[in-house]
């Protein structure tokens, strides 16, 4: 049995039957078996075609729960599994006269597991039936019935489960743990766990992807109490959250998947303070730790708090579990997210408790519709501030330039938020706050989970949340900021080429000018490298842009948020030569992180050049990605190298950063051999993925990402 480290070997902690069950569910055992049942068919339901959406969807909803499998893995410790394969493509997993996709689905957001496992489902249909008195009669009343009869379905399928279980001897121990979870609060950790797994799996298997959020923070307390207590010892805890990781791959089906088969958003966050400003990390946040390096589960992109007052165990813990390589493991800077929230306008303790929205983006979980708009700024330079590179475009100087960028950038923005104004809202009266949300898809199980939508009778696309959030991401920025600098260079302090020069260099994609890009291409030290020149290029953009957002007329909040998420793939057919000497088409800088080639000083160069600008501005995010080799963390200063370079970039005020240990030649023979590579995990741009299952385009682009040192 094999779990993949990139560097070192993982410890063995859990029994051997737990391990087993890790093996199956990460070599497809489960996946295959899901996709085998891909949706529930409607076509017999009498009338379906002519029913409202909200109807078709509740319909449904009722039939998953009534007709999906139930499936009770070997072994399991924990009940509950999304069994119809059209989950996992993102889709409500029914079908009607053979029609994929009849309805959308929902990701990015993490639901609220708090009230779940503190006050039960109960609580919550108590809450729609209160709406329900207040809703009567009304435009919202259907959303609320909606919401009773989702939570009733939820009760069909649980009924299954205790149906399933309560016949087999070896599963007692399961039965009577979910007897009372999720409908009534948790008296356990055992309990707590199976609540959260129970809803969870729920949602995902009505299509959305939810993330789970604080893990620690939440099941801290239970298991305590019973370490305390006696009830529970360490060892049967590591196991029971174990199996809730295990299960978590229910997904997982090998193969060739584009950009990999582990990309289902449900992100943990550990350890940071909580809403009143006391340390979270707790034993929870080590069993956590514990289980991701020795299974190696890259399901479950785990992101650590990180701030000034971290604990040297701490930090100790988490650079151990990031030198084993597969990218699971990020960090966050906590302290100054938390400045950056509150200078956003959150509250102190709302800004406390963030976490993330199934990647990196930033939101308070349970109470936030998030959604983010990415566009290519690289393109807006070329395309429009250049002008397809014509011999038009003529500028006197540099300041002249970059504002003819800047007005592009804006004018991108809100051309962008017109269109979604009108998409999304109904125009009653003047200012915004009267704007009245359109009606939109059918998304009742998760607004059960969103704090705000059964008290305001509204879901979640309509404007229910306490916090409705539509974030601008840039892309490309550090190919904008090396192309500006490339011309400042270039055309305006050595004056090698003029501009129409410069332009037709460009437009030719630099053919017969070759030892001139050469020379753009490796005189200049270009963002990543440390050098001040250069990075206050990006330090400008980024207040400019962060400034375009704090302006833009909406009823949502457009915090500015950095990233490609791998963007760079698509959008490189459409891109032109770069001034700093890239050619057409190539694969280009990915998140807020250097072009592959050009960062020559080492990481801490790049964290620097990364920090100098004012990220608490980028509210939503800013990515940093950093792939170290193993030779550069082995031995016995590689921990210490690897929790230096995370204090360094809290000091100097990262926000987000992905350190993956990641070995070129182990990874090329992962290409070469992928039966023999199944579980090698590495870090892609948010998220992670077996090696093996991410396309030949996406696998060279990680590869020719790879290799950083100090």
């Amino acid at each position: 049995m094999k779990f993949f480290a990139v560097n070192g070997k993982r410890p063995v902690r859990l029994s051997e039957e737990t391990r087993k069950f890790a093996f199956d569910s990460l070599n497809h055992k489960y996946g295959l078996e899901t996709w085998g049942t891909p949706a529930v068919l409607m076509d017999d339901y009498e009338g379906f075609e002519y029913l409202t959406p909200l109807q078709k969807y509740d319909a449904a909803i009722e039939r998953i729960a009534k007709t999906a499998p139930i499936r009770i893995c070997e072994g399991e410790r924990l009940s509950g599994a999304a069994t119809l394969g059209l989950a996992i493509g993102h889709q409500i997993p029914a079908m009607f006269n053979s029609e994929l996709g009849i309805f959308g689905s929902v990701s990015h957001l993490t639901i609220d597991f708090e009230t779940v496992i503190k006050k039960g489902i109960n609580h919550i249909q108590k809450q729609a039936e209160e709406s329900m008195k207040k809703y009567k009669g009304t435009e919202k009343e259907q959303f609320v019935l909606s919401c009773l009869h989702c939570l009733n379905c939820m009760k069909i399928w649980h009924e299954r489960y205790l149906n399933e279980l309560k016949n087999k001897s070896e599963y007692r121990k399961n039965f009577e743990n979910l007897q009372n979870v999720p409908f009534e609060p948790a008296a356990n950790f055992y309990e707590a766990v199976q609540s959260i797994w129970f809803t969870f799996a729920f949602v995902r298997l009505c299509g959305n992807w939810p993330g789970i959020g604080r893990i620690d923070w939440l099941l801290g307390e239970y298991l305590e109490k019973d370490l305390a207590d006696g009830t529970l010892t360490l060892d049967e805890a590591r196991e029971i959250l174990a199996h809730f990781f295990i299960k978590g791959c229910e997904w997982v089906r090998g193969g060739d998947y584009g950009s990999g088969d582990a990309q289902h958003f449900q992100n943990i966050v550990l350890a940071g303070v909580d809403e009143n400003g006391k340390e979270v990390t707790n034993v929870v946040t080590y069993l956590v730790l514990d289980i991701l390096e020795e299974l190696g589960i890259s399901d479950f992109p785990t992101t650590v708090r990180i701030n000034k007052n971290t604990d040297k165990k701490l930090l100790t813990r988490v650079a151990e579990v990031i030198r084993l390589g597969g990218g699971v493991v990020a960090v966050y800077n906590e302290d100054l997210i938390i400045d950056s929230l509150t200078d956003y306008g959150y509250e102190l303790k709302e800004a406390r408790k963030f976490a993330n929205d199934g990647c990196w983006e930033i939101q308070i979980p349970g109470k936030t519709r998030f959604g983010y708009i990415p566009f290519d700024a690289l393109q807006i330079f070329q395309q429009i501030t250049l002008d397809n590179y014509s011999e038009n475009a003529c500028f006197l100087d540099f300041n002249s330039l970059y504002n003819v960028f800047i007005d592009g950038l804006r004018n991108k923005v809100t051309e962008i938020f017109s269109e979604v104004n009108k998409r999304n809202f109904v125009y009653t009266a003047l200012p915004t706050k009267d704007w009245k949300w359109a009606s939109d898809m059918p998304c009742t199980v998760v607004s059960l989970f969103e704090e705000g939508c059964i008290e305001n009778g509204c879901s979640y696309f309509e404007g229910g949340p306490i916090y409705n959030i539509l974030s601008p991401h840039i892309g490309g920025l550090p190919d904008v900021v090396n192309s500006l600098y490339a011309i400042k260079k270039l055309v305006f302090d050595e004056h090698k080429v003029s501009f129409a020069e410069m332009m037709r260099l460009l437009k030719n994609n630099w053919e017969g000018n070759e030892t001139l890009r050469q020379y753009t291409l490796n005189k200049y030290s270009y963002f990543g490298n440390d050098n001040d020149e250069v990075d206050v290029i990006a330090k400008n953009i980024i207040k400019d842009f962060s400034d375009i957002c704090d302006n833009i007329i909406s009823r949502y909040k457009t915090p500015a948020g950095i990233s490609t998420f791998g963007r760079q793939l698509e959008w490189s057919p459409y891109r032109f030569a770069t001034p700093y000497g890239k050619k057409a088409h190539d694969i280009l800088s990915g998140n807020f992180s250097p072009t592959p080639g050009t960062d020559k000083e080492g990481a801490t160069a790049i964290i620097k050049s990364y920090c100098k600008a004012d990220l608490k501005r980028t509210v939503s995010g800013a990515a940093l990605d950093i792939k170290l080799l193993p030779a550069a963390v082995n031995g016995e200063n590689g921990i210490e190298a690897i929790s230096s370079l995370i204090k360094g970039f809290v000091t100097l005020g990262g926000h987000f950063m992905q350190l993956d240990i990641a070995d070129t030649e182990l990874l090329k023979k992962a290409q070469e051999h992928p039966e023999e590579y199944q579980n090698l995990s590495v870090r892609v741009s948010g998220w992670n993925a077996r090696f093996v299952t991410l396309n030949r385009e996406w696998q060279d682009m990680i590869i020719a990402q790879t290799g950083s040192g100090f």
